[in-house]
C-alpha cells in the first residue's frame, strides 16, 4: 500500500491510466492526479501512506525530515478533502515506530484543520490472550521496547456526522439471549474500534510482492463495509500493489488507485486480472 509518493522536482512523472473492469489505475504523482480529479466525487478513501520510518521501498526514500514529510502529507490531505463527497469517509492507516512513536499523532493533529476525527480504530495484527497468542508476530531485538502488535486506522470525515453501517460490518452475538433482551432485530452487533485482522502467513518478501508495507485485503474490505454505500467509488492515493482496489473489485465497487512505481502498478494490474478471472471461472 505505502508506495505512491511525490517524485523529485527534476523528475516529473507523466500519468498513465489503466482499466481492469471497474478499477482504474493511474501511474503518477498523487498530488498532480488529485488536482485533476472531480471535486466531491469519492465515497471512500482507504490508504496507507509511507510511514517515514525507513522502510525499504523500491524507489522512494522513506526517511524525510519530519516537518517536510508532514507538510507533504497535508498537501495530499487537502487534495483528498477536495475530492471527498460531503458524506464520505477517509480511512488513514499509519504507524510510527518504537523510536518514533509520535509521528502518527503529529499528523492526526495537523489534519484537524481539514477533517473531523470521527473514529480511531486499532488495527490489531497480533494479540496475546492469557498464555495463548494469535496473529502475525514480528520479533523485536530490544530491551526497551515491546513488540508492536497494532497500527492506527484513523477514520476522518468532513463534519463528523457520517452515518455508518455498523451492523453489516459487525459480528454475531456470542450470547444469543442478548438479541431479544436488548431488542435487536438481528444477530449482529457493532464490531467496535479494535479490529483483529492478521496478515496471511508469508515465508519471504517475494510473497508480499517485494513491498515492505502491504496490508491484508480484509482491512480495506472492512472499511468499505463500514461506510456502507453500495457501488461506492473508492480511492487509494498510495495504491502500492493494489490491495484496496482488490477489495473494491470483490465488493462490486468502482476503484481508483494512484501509484508512482511502475513495477507496483504492473503487480496491481496482474492481481486484479487474476482475481477477476478466478471470479468468472468460479
Amino acid at each position: 500500500m505505502k508506495a505512491s509518493r511525490r517524485p523529485e522536482p527534476d523528475a516529473p512523472i507523466r500519468s498513465r491510466r489503466y482499466k481492469v473492469g471497474q478499477q482504474e489505475i493511474v501511474r503518477g504523482d498523487c498530488l498532480r492526479v488529485l488536482r485533476r480529479m472531480q471535486a466531491d466525487s469519492v465515497d471512500v478513501v482507504v490508504t496507507s501512506p509511507p510511514y517515514n520510518i525507513g522502510l525499504s521501498y523500491r524507489s522512494y526514500p522513506d526517511r524525510k525530515e519530519e516537518a517536510h514529510y508532514l507538510d507533504w502529507m497535508m498537501e495530499v490531505a487537502a487534495g483528498l478533502q477536495r475530492v471527498l463527497r460531503p458524506d464520505g469517509s477517509f480511512f488513514l492507516n499509519i504507524s510510527g515506530s518504537s523510536a518514533q512513536p509520535w509521528l502518527p499523532f503529529e499528523l492526526a493533529v495537523r489534519l484537524r484543520s481539514l477533517f473531523v476525527l470521527q473514529n480511531h480504530i486499532a488495527w490489531v495484527k497480533s494479540i496475546s490472550v492469557g498464555e495463548d497468542s494469535f496473529g502475525h508476530f514480528k520479533p523485536m531485538n530490544s530491551k526497551r521496547y515491546l513488540h508492536r502488535g497494532h497500527e492506527h486506522l484513523f477514520h476522518f470525515t468532513l463534519n463528523g456526522d457520517v452515518m455508518l453501517d455498523r451492523l453489516t460490518a459487525g459480528v454475531p452475538y456470542k450470547d444469543k439471549s442478548n438479541i431479544a433482551r436488548r431488542g435487536h432485530k438481528q444477530d449482529r452487533r457493532c464490531r467496535g474500534d479494535a479490529w483483529f485482522i492478521p496478515y496471511e502467513t508469508v515465508r519471504d518478501r517475494a510473497e508480499k510482492f517485494d513491498h515492505p508495507g502491504t496490508f491484508p485485503v480484509a482491512l480495506p474490505e472492512q472499511c468499505i463495509l463500514l461506510h456502507g454505500r453500495k457501488e461506492a467509488r473508492v480511492l487509494d492515493p498510495f495504491m502500492g500493489t493494489g490491495t484496496t482496489l482488490l477489495a473494491a473489485q470483490r465488493m462490486a465497487c468502482r476503484g481508483v488507485g494512484i501509484e508512482i512505481d511502475a513495477d507496483y502498478v504492473a503487480i496491481a494490474r496482474r492481481r486484479l486480472e487474476e482475481d477477476q478471472l478466478c471470479t468468472e471461472e468460479g
